[in-house]
């Protein structure tokens, strides 16, 4: 299958390509830039010039290709809802130009969808939060829903923290607040946990969805259902050779700005449903592990 990529130049993306590629597909990559474009044709894929606002362009990209994985996302938090509202332009365009094809649209959203007061791990089986407890994110998701009903083939892939040893989704925000701060922050006993996989088991569960997948469904492409946020900010703390400090909920915004709602949430996910279904199995190390070894590491280490 020729897959249109969008956000093939991103974190997500980026990996997504070579796997994609390595199962026998052809690659159609968004590029906004000259250098986004010539990573995409030196890993191997086709470009197609364009961005995430340019409604047109992905109208054009969804023409030319058998299927589309929906993965760019503006990531300003600090205009969050604004860009969640984006994505939901962007996924509309993409439904609108799909519909009665069947060819599959794969839309990312992530695993918080489902809120922090479920008192239990998230499964794909939760639909989006709704009041108080929504986040702008349910965007995406309804997005999704809406072109679903149009008769488009969609399905969902929902990410928690996605982390290698140069990224590790909100977590690498963390740690350059840390760095700002001097300390390594957690919110309360610090017990509240986030959901992580590696970079190379997400790009492979969306190749396993393209597949596989079934027209309406979510998936959570989940390794680790919880790692503690103490855990994550004493990796941080040894990382960069920091104390390590509990904040009160009364603190937090004031110490963590736009990331505090996150630091203090408890959200795991379960991927049980995900891998019964795909033969999904991830096989790469934990969210831990990458941080102990992280690239920014060897800055911190000879300051």
């Amino acid at each position: 299958m020729k897959i249109f990529l969008t956000g093939a130049t991103g974190f997500i993306g980026s990996a997504i390509v070579p796997e994609l590629i390595g199962a026998g597909h052809q690659v159609l990559g968004l590029a906004r830039s000259d250098s986004g474009a010539k990573s995409l044709i030196a890993a191997g894929a086709q470009v197609h010039r364009g961005d995430v606002e340019d409604l047109e362009s992905l109208r054009r990209g969804v023409a030319a290709a058998d299927g589309v994985i929906h993965t760019a996302f503006i990531h300003d938090f600090s205009k969050f809802k604004e860009n969640c509202e984006i994505d939901r332009r962007a996924i509309e365009a993409l439904g609108s130009a799909l519909a009665g094809s069947n060819r599959p649209l794969i839309v990312t959203s992530g695993t918080g969808i489902a809120g922090h007061t479920l008192g239990r791990a998230a499964t794909e089986e939760d639909a989006p939060a709704s009041g108080p407890n929504a986040i702008p994110r349910v965007a995406s998701e309804e997005a999704a829903a809406s072109v679903g009903s149009q008769g488009v083939r969609v399905s969902v892939v929902r990410l928690p923290q996605v982390h290698n040893t140069f990224k590790q989704g909100l977590v690498t925000y963390a740690v350059a607040l840390a760095r700002e701060k001097g300390v390594s922050a957690y919110v309360g006993d610090g017990t509240n946990r986030w959901p992580a996989v590696h970079l190379l088991d997400a790009a492979r569960l969306y190749r396993l969805v393209l597949e596989k997948g079934s027209a309406g469904a979510r998936y959570n492409a989940v390794a680790e259902e919880g790692v503690p946020v103490r855990d994550i900010a004493e990796a941080i703390g040894r990382g960069l050779r920091i104390p390590v400090v509990s904040k009160s909920p009364e603190e937090a915004m004031k110490h963590f700005g736009w990331l505090g709602v996150f630091v203090g949430s408890d959200l795991p996910a379960s991927s049980a449903l995900t891998q019964k279904q795909l033969g999904w199995r991830p096989t790469q190390r934990g969210l831990i592990p990458d941080l102990n070894e992280a690239e920014y590491l060897a800055t911190a280490r000879t300051a």
